[in-house]
């Protein structure tokens, strides 16, 4: 399969770029960003221009921008009928639903969060929020990022308000520092973002009910770890029709 990246020279798509040239069943075969036009990555010249996918006769486009970046290179590789493989967080839910609608002679995955450990975290906090009333998610990303809370973050709350509306009230009447507890996900439940040097992400659950708690967390130590999950879906994206959102889906949990 031919596969192009959007983001190229980034942290992420650097990265994502190796992964994809070491894969044998998956070629590297065009490479855009518009900050290092005419480096070199894998042996793929960087071009500024979306078109030099088309070029490359691209089949799957993986794109680790920014959000405002993706609401212009989403609806290009749609009207291209190139499958798109998403990493790009900061998407509001218009963002999704429109994702949704243009995704028709190809197909889209947008994944909040590409390592299988975070998947699984997500899923596992999922299944706990029945037997919880209360809960809070604690988010930790490097410094360069710009969006909060975390995709990830927001993508576990709303999952775990659909699976359980009995939600204790915060019982906090006064916060001495406003936005002290937090900002409030789906089902109010309190999502607390830090940024700061020497991480690169983690993610916390902490549920409680009466007499105890359950902590489920899992770390990224390096981007790496995302590479599995980035290669599993460019490999299953023409299987499945449309729009998908989480890999989940693709890893059938």
């Amino acid at each position: 399969m031919r596969v192009g990246v959007i983001g190229a020279t980034g942290r992420m798509g650097a990265t994502v770029c190796a992964a994809i040239a070491a894969d044998k069943n998956l070629e590297l075969v065009a490479a855009v960003d518009t900050a290092s036009t005419g480096s070199v990555v894998q042996g793929v010249t960087v071009s500024k221009d979306l078109r030099a996918l088309a070029d490359a006769k691209v089949d799957v486009a993986v794109d680790f921008t920014v959000a405002a970046a993706s609401r212009v290179n989403l609806p290009w590789l749609a009207m291209h009928n190139m499958h798109a493989v998403v990493g790009t967080t900061g998407f509001t839910d218009q963002d999704i639903a429109d994702f949704g609608k243009i995704f028709t002679a190809s197909n889209c995955i947008v994944a909040p969060n590409f390592a299988i450990g975070a998947v699984l975290m997500m899923r596992f906090a999922e299944i706990a929020a029945p037997f919880f009333e209360t809960a809070e998610i604690i988010e930790i990303h490097h410094d360069g990022k710009a969006d909060s809370p975390s995709g990830t973050a927001i993508s576990t709350a709303k999952r775990m308000a659909a699976a359980s509306k009995d939600w204790a009230k915060d019982p906090t009447t006064h916060e001495a520092i406003a936005g002290a507890r937090g900002a409030r996900g789906p089902a109010d439940i309190p999502i607390h973002a830090v940024r700061m040097r020497g991480v690169v992400a983690n993610q916390e659950v902490v549920l409680g009910t009466q007499g105890q708690t359950l902590t489920i967390r899992h770390d990224t130590i390096d981007r790496a770890s995302f590479m599995p999950g980035v290669v599993l879906a460019c490999k299953k994206i023409a299987e499945h029709k449309g729009f998908t959102l989480g890999l989940d889906k693709f890893l059938g949990i």
